[in-house]
């Protein structure tokens, strides 16, 4: 009898330490995403981030396993963490147009030898985790097969990597701001938390990316939210995704100066005060770019503390200045009362 007691005891001690030591390094403290891509040579500043997302890794053609752009680039991320311990690195798996993953997801024996190539890639580059990136189950809107099924089998995606990546590994993936396509009642289990891409939502005149408008057709960064919460995805695994660019009929180059792009190009700038964006006009008033500023980044990251949610992400790091402001408006405000 006392024994089992013994046993009992120290079942109960070990989940309990388990628990603690899963939290310590994940938990559900706050947390700065920062997409990092493979088709830039920008290195980020790893105090201004608690994870990097790998932008991307890819189904093979084979449907069977996991194709990584820029292996060593990869591996100049993971050095970070020589800066920055407590720095996770995942990689994001898919990205606009990248397919496969509907035949994969489908198949029992094909899936589960992904999600081995997944698991070897975790341990071969010392990985943290697993963001997917299937834009969108059901959906062949970015020239990718499909299948009425892949719903389910997204569930069976995130069951089967969960398993095989274990509880010390974390496992995310990027919805669509409509909160489409995924069951996430079914697949929510298997999560550590959801990076809402609330962004890429309208076009100019418009902001892709605005906090609130009204609107009713207009889609926002706080209609975003809503629809996750409307899903069923409990606030703090909610992650809100802002841009690091902006849309219109002109363009800065990636890290230009934006006052000197406004002057050589005779346009003024202005702020929407609503949805808490800056845009620019030509000469004769039509909006030619709207775009997100530390300010506004400011202001949807109070919207993200307000509203409890577990943090912000960022489509993407390059496309900062080179004082990182862009970044570290971001860090200031989501991790100010941690």
């Amino acid at each position: 009898m006392k024994r089992t007691i013994l046993i009992a005891i120290c079942v109960i001690v070990a989940i309990f330490l388990a628990k603690e030591v899963y939290e310590s390094n994940f938990g559900n403290r706050r947390v700065v995403v920062a997409y990092v891509t493979a088709g830039s040579d920008v290195v980020p500043d790893p105090s201004l981030m608690t994870h990097i997302n790998y932008a991307f890794g890819h189904v093979a053609d084979s449907f069977d396993s996991l194709i990584i752009s820029r292996p060593e680039r990869l591996d100049q991320i993971v050095a970070l963490k020589a800066k920055n311990p407590k720095l996770k690195v995942l990689i994001s798996v898919g990205g606009w147009g990248s397919g496969n993953f509907s035949e994969m997801a489908a198949d029992s024996t094909l899936r589960a030898r992904f999600v081995q190539s997944c698991v070897e890639a975790v341990n071969r580059h010392k990985l943290d985790g697993v963001d997917i990136d299937w834009e969108y189950p059901t959906s062949s809107a970015a020239g990718i097969s499909s299948s009425p099924d892949d719903t389910h089998n997204f569930t069976l995606l995130m069951r089967d990597l969960r398993q095989a990546l274990g509880h010390n590994d974390l496992l995310t993936f990027a919805s669509v701001a409509t909160a489409k396509y995924v069951d996430f009642p079914a697949v929510l289990p298997y999560l550590d938390f959801v990076n809402v891409m609330s962004y890429d939502m309208a076009v100019v005149p418009r902001h892709h990316s605005a906090l609130r408008a009204a609107d009713d057709d207009y889609l926002t960064i706080e209609k975003a939210v809503q629809h996750h919460l409307d899903a069923g995805v409990p606030a703090d695994k909610l992650v809100v995704g802002l841009a690091f660019y902006g849309k219109g009929t002109v363009r800065p180059e990636r890290g230009a100066d934006m006052q000197a792009f406004i002057t050589e190009n005779a346009l003024t700038e202005h702020w929407n005060e609503e949805g808490q964006y800056a845009y620019l006009t030509d000469s004769i008033g039509n909006v030619v770019y709207s775009f997100d500023n530390a300010r506004s980044l400011a202001e949807k990251c109070r919207f993200a503390n307000q509203k409890q949610l577990r943090g912000a992400m960022y489509w993407e790091y390059s496309r900062n200045d080179s004082t990182h402001n862009l970044s570290r408006a971001v860090w200031d405000v989501i991790m100010a009362e941690e």
